[in-house]
């Protein structure tokens, strides 16, 4: 029954106190239930979202290879904001630039789109490159632990294991690597706007403290991870659901490189 309870509030983002009445049990149940359940996701995060080794690693950079010509390519880089409603302490610390209150989450996937990893501490207002920094993936990636580098956007800084997209690309090459980047990197556009899609909660104003909110963020990556691995559909109704916003950020600025996007990222044309 917790499990469901739980499931329930993930999957609608519906007030505590309509899913009280929905299971007729007492709201303050309902929290106790969504905190429990949530610690016990958290808990065991690290198995279901953990960096590929060994041959997983190869057979990743042959799947992301094969979207575009891009090689050696372990993951792709990004963030999202998860709305939350204000907070009582450092209320101003959580007002991101679109001038909402959020957190700030930043992703890694893979080929399949499944997370490898996912940060969801920050309030608003971090920039992403001070997020990045704080991983311990971030320490093993720059000490070259790993053969191989992620894809970022231009909101992170360009390193040897990081490689983001010229600014303002003048030779042939470098439009080639531009297209290459982006058409690559669609993927985990695609893998945050189905995990929003799938879990409902992550777009709206929960009330929430944001620690507890950030570990609804975790729960929700790791069932994501599970759903992927099991093949587990995304309900028809959700397919019909508006585009992340960060889609629609990646979009206009595509557009705005002479890019054309259409449904899918099969459908894109240059």
């Amino acid at each position: 029954m917790k499990v469901l309870i739980a499931l329930r509030f993930y999957a609608s983002g519906s007030f505590q106190n309509i899913i009280a009445d929905t299971f007729n049990i007492d709201k303050s149940t309902v929290s106790r239930t969504i905190h429990s359940v949530s610690n016990a996701l958290v808990r065991r995060a690290p198995k279901f979202i953990k960096f590929p080794s060994g041959h997983v690693i190869e057979e990743n950079k042959v799947k992301f290879n094969a979207v575009a010509n891009f090689p050696n390519v372990l993951g792709l880089i990004d963030g999202t904001h998860v709305r939350i409603i204000a907070p009582s302490q450092h209320e101003e610390q959580f007002v991101n630039r679109k001038g909402y209150h959020s957190i700030k989450v930043q992703v890694i996937v893979n080929a399949d789109l499944q997370f490898i990893n996912i940060v969801a501490k920050r309030p608003g207002s971090s920039h992403y490159s001070r997020v990045l920094k704080e991983r311990r993936v971030f320490m093993q990636l720059k000490q070259s632990n790993y053969d191989g580098y992620l894809l970022g956007d231009s909101g992170y800084p360009c390193k040897t294991f990081l490689l983001t997209p010229y600014l303002y690309p003048q030779t042939r090459q470098e439009i080639r690597f531009n297209r290459s980047h982006k058409v690559t990197k669609c993927a985990i556009e695609r893998t945050i706007g189905q995990w929003k899609r799938r879990f409902h909660c992550l777009h709206s104003e929960i009330r929430l403290s944001p620690a507890i909110k950030c570990k609804v963020i975790i729960s929700c990556g790791v069932l994501h991870n599970i759903a992927k691995k099991n093949n587990i559909p995304l309900n028809e109704d959700d397919l019909d659901d508006d585009l992340d916003d960060d889609m629609e950020e990646v979009e206009n600025g595509m557009a705005g490189n002479g890019f054309h996007i259409k449904k899918s990222v099969t459908e894109l044309h240059f």
